[in-house]
């Protein structure tokens, strides 16, 4: 799923995976594991039982899920977790949910939850569609973010892509009104095919004229400000639920 600059671990693939959504429909990832540190499996076995939750075809209690009532956030790919752990400790009045496939990636994230001692975080080890699906009520979010994600470069691959219309309407269907959908890319093609299909959605209104300014939650990590030093772009784009 996605990944921020720093986390593009797991090359593309070409496998012609396949699951159900509304419809039939093409995987926006590969499942490829990778290669798992020491720590990584350490804290992948002790911390995940604790912030794990696993999927399941019917709707999550997500106060339940976290022992109180607070603003639910979902990440979608969070990569090795290192922006999804930043936000969470600098926003510790909101909840947030994260959603990766890779397991190197997950074990990296429970071991920032344990060093960082964050009480708000929560992981789901599964494809992010189905989890929106099949576990998050209408309406419940206050937010989901897909920073980063495969921006699957060929046009052969553009079908791969995950934020595509019917993705994005199931997204906007789990957002409570004036809810907000935050997309990120540092691929220009992918940025307009995002702003293009954003602007498709009848539940969603643009809270810029086109790109967003990054808002100031999204941190900058050091490969995007090299990034950026090198004239490389990033695009942000902000969109919320209409009430």
């Amino acid at each position: 799923m996605g990944a921020g600059i720093e986390d593009r671990a797991f090359p593309a693939g070409e496998a012609e995976e396949e699951h159900r959504f509304s419809r039939r429909s093409i995987r926006s990832f590969v499942l490829r594991q990778g290669r798992m540190s020491e720590a990584q499996q350490r804290y992948l076995d002790t911390v995940l039982p604790r912030v794990g939750i696993a999927y399941r075809e019917a709707a999550l209690d997500l106060d339940a899920a976290f022992g109180r009532s607070a603003p639910k956030i979902v990440e979608i790919g969070f990569g090795m977790g290192e922006t999804t752990a930043r936000i969470a400790a600098a926003h510790p009045e909101q909840d947030y949910l994260g959603i990766e496939v890779h397991t190197p990636g997950v074990g990296a994230l429970c071991k920032l939850i344990d060093e960082q001692g964050l009480s708000n975080l929560r992981i789901i080890q599964h494809d992010a569609v189905e989890v929106l699906r099949d576990m998050i009520p209408d309406a419940a979010l206050a937010g989901v973010h897909v920073f980063f994600p495969d921006p699957w470069r060929k046009k052969r691959h553009h079908k791969r892509r995950i934020i595509q219309p019917d993705f994005v309407a199931l997204i906007a269907s789990r957002l409570a009104p004036g809810g907000y959908l935050h997309c990120a890319t540092d691929w220009e093609d992918y940025a307009h095919w995002m702003l293009e299909v954003l602007c498709g959605e009848s539940m969603l209104e643009n809270t810029a004229a086109g790109f967003a300014p990054r808002p100031d939650y999204r941190p900058l990590t050091k490969f995007e400000n090299r990034g950026l030093r090198l004239g490389h772009g990033v695009w942000d784009l902000v969109f919320r639920r209409k009430g």
